[in-house]
């Protein structure tokens, strides 16, 4: 728990420092295009708070302006989750390392703060499985930078974890 509160603090303290930025850019030009590249961490939530500590992982996002407001985005990357050791053995439990693919929308309620839902599938590498992925977030962005901050969950009818993420991206 002290994990994510240093988490959203840090997130806060980042939001409050870029709104405080005199960025007047429009951020989702509509009709355009752009590429963004991130890097993200987070700490796991549910079941798997049990066999991890932390997530590090890359994204890759096309995001296209459908208006000045509004943009479709389509994300995918790799998520590595950093394991606990087992109880009472010398031994870890196993990586996990997920492949999410999710489609999604942001949507810019001022001129460089976003609400943001994704929602796809996450293929999950240690046993070969998939699940569904859904992803509510905000954020702050201008032409060159993104950083957002979601909470992301993996279910199956048997089976629910999710992360806390921060993501800092940089787009082309």
């Amino acid at each position: 728990m002290k994990n994510l509160s240093k988490l959203i603090a840090l997130a806060c303290t980042a939001a409050a420092l870029l709104f405080t930025s005199d960025v007047k850019a429009q951020t989702t030009p509509a009709k355009a295009l752009r590429f963004s590249i991130g890097l993200e961490a987070g700490v796991p939530t549910g079941v798997e708070t049990d066999h991890a500590n932390w997530e590090l992982g890359g994204t890759a996002r096309l995001q296209y302006g459908i208006t000045n407001n509004f943009a479709l985005t389509l994300t995918s990357g790799l998520y590595n989750f950093f394991s606990k050791d087992m109880p009472g053995t010398d031994t870890r439990f196993p990586t996990l390392n997920i492949i999410p693919l999710k489609l999604g929308v942001k949507a810019f309620v001022s001129p460089n703060f976003y609400l943001a839902a994704e929602g796809g599938a996450a293929f999950i590498q240690r046993n070969e499985s998939t699940k569904l992925d859904l992803s509510p977030g905000l954020g702050w962005a201008n032409k060159s930078w993104d950083i957002g901050l979601r909470y992301e969950n993996f279910s199956t009818p048997k089976i629910d974890y999710g992360i806390v993420a921060l993501r800092l991206g940089y787009g082309f």
